[in-house]
């Protein structure tokens, strides 16, 4: 089972938690400039992510597009996506057979009688 994530931020978030970066000290080694020269291919970033998705999207490994300018609204739709995956595994405990139970009551009688000796 293979799921990929995709968390769209908007760029006005973006700048948003940038401008956070710069003014918290204990978050300023977050910030990257190098950042600041790659806002400015945006569009070029946007293209080429809606590409890289349309190309290696496949029916047992498919993207998810989480809007994530609200990390709680991310949190919450990347957990409904792994619940619903694990669900679609259709998930059972093992069966124990007859023999097998037979086996498993003779350890619990050699376990019951361990030491006794």
């Amino acid at each position: 089972m293979i799921r990929k994530f995709f968390l769209n931020v908007s760029k006005e978030e973006q700048k948003k938690r940038f401008l956070s970066r710069l003014d918290e000290p204990r978050k300023n080694w977050k910030f990257s400039t190098a950042d600041i020269a790659e806002r400015a291919r945006w569009n070029d970033y946007m293209n080429a992510y809606e590409e890289m998705i349309q190309h290696t999207a496949t029916p047992h490994a498919p993207w998810y597009v989480v809007p994530a300018d609200k990390k709680w609204y991310t949190r919450l739709v990347v957990s409904a996506a792994v619940i619903r995956a694990l669900e679609d595994l259709n998930l059972r405990y093992p069966t124990v057979d007859a023999s097998q139970r037979k086996t498993l009551k003779a350890a619990r009688i050699a376990l019951e009688h361990e030491g006794r000796h």
